[in-house]
């Protein structure tokens, strides 16, 4: 039995010794190596074999010449010498995205073109418009008795100058309310029309300064408005009288807010044509001098023979400041806007 087993033993042996002698005539692989062993073997014994014929040995770089150089240059250099001039570590591409993924290498594809402005996509507009429309609603309903008193005695010809309205802190401030409202309605819609008509590109950081400017200018012809009247009413008329006008322009100039604030959400977000909003604005100024005049004239005028003083008072406190009023506002958009 002892001799069988040798027997084998020795074939085996010489198989094997064969095989190695055959193996050592070629480069010795792992798979060659795996594949002495018989089918069953273990991963321990494949590896135990694998480490039994390969050992480290010392690593033993390259010393062939660098050939990746222009010829009859000599070899390059490495960026992280520090002894290199700083025009040999720049070059054309050393910026580059391409050659440093770390850094973002932009958009893919063709640049579009870009969106033009719109009114109705602008949120500040919106934003502006709906905190307007809150405030008015509000006022309103705080303040509707005395709309509703308003305008009753407007059109009220027998006690003109007689009796005198008595008005609440609210109610005054309710009045200044809607006279800065309609000043920024102004505003808001000669920004439109210098939008379609003068242009669209400015010289300032944002477009918005520019409806901020507007506000200013409107607000300034308002006031001068109030001292102009303040000034003559006070030569030529007793206080009373100058109180009741006062009110009753307060009340005009809020019903002018009242009716041009439909034209700016129309204009904003339906894209009307422009013709028929420039003739709605100017339908409702005509309607506004209309009433300033008849208010005028029932106040100061109506006992008065000589008529013509009236179109005189008119024209140099009204007609007049609107038009500068006017030529103000295009002075500043053409002088703001950019001329290619």
């Amino acid at each position: 039995m002892a001799l069988q087993q040798e027997g084998v033993f020795g074939q085996e042996g010489v198989g094997v010794q064969g095989d190695t002698a055959v193996h050592h005539r070629t480069v010795l692989t792992p798979k060659m190596v795996l594949s002495w062993l018989p089918r069953n073997a273990t991963p321990a014994q494949q590896d135990s074999a694998i480490q039994a014929h390969f050992k480290p040995s010392e690593i033993r770089w390259s010393s062939c010449p660098d050939t990746l150089h222009l010829p009859g240059h000599d070899k390059g250099h490495s960026l992280k010498d520090i002894s290199l001039p700083q025009y040999y570590r720049e070059g054309f591409f050393s910026k580059d995205s391409l050659f440093h993924p770390e850094l973002p290498g932009g958009r893919n594809g063709v640049v579009g073109d870009p969106v033009p402005y719109s009114v109705h996509n602008d949120d500040i507009i919106t934003l502006l418009l709906l905190v307007l429309f809150v405030m008015a609603a509000v006022a309103f309903s705080n303040s509707r008795a005395f709309i509703l008193r308003q305008t009753k005695h407007f059109f009220n010809t027998h006690r003109e100058g007689l009796t005198e309205m008595t008005e609440t802190a609210v109610e005054v401030r309710f009045q200044i309310f809607l006279a800065f409202l309609n000043s920024l309605l102004l505003a808001m819609l000669f920004y439109f029309y210098t939008l379609n008509f003068i242009g669209d590109t400015f010289v300032l950081a944002s477009q918005y300064h520019l409806i901020a400017i507007f506000l200013g200018i409107s607000v300034a012809y308002y006031m001068l408005k109030v001292l102009l009247y303040s000034l003559v009413n006070t030569v030529f008329f007793d206080g009373k009288k100058n109180r009741q006008w006062m009110k009753s322009f307060m009340f005009i100039t809020s019903v002018e807010g009242a009716l041009l604030f439909p034209l700016v959400v129309i204009w904003t977000y339906f894209d009307i044509p422009i013709q028929n909003a420039v003739i709605y604005v100017i339908f409702v100024f005509i309607i506004v001098k209309i009433l300033e005049l008849f208010k005028c004239f029932l106040i100061f005028f109506r006992q008065n023979v000589v008529k013509l003083q009236i179109f005189l008072y008119f024209c140099t406190l009204e007609i007049i400041p609107m038009l500068l009023f006017g030529a103000a506002l295009v002075f500043t958009a053409n002088s703001l806007k950019i001329n290619f």
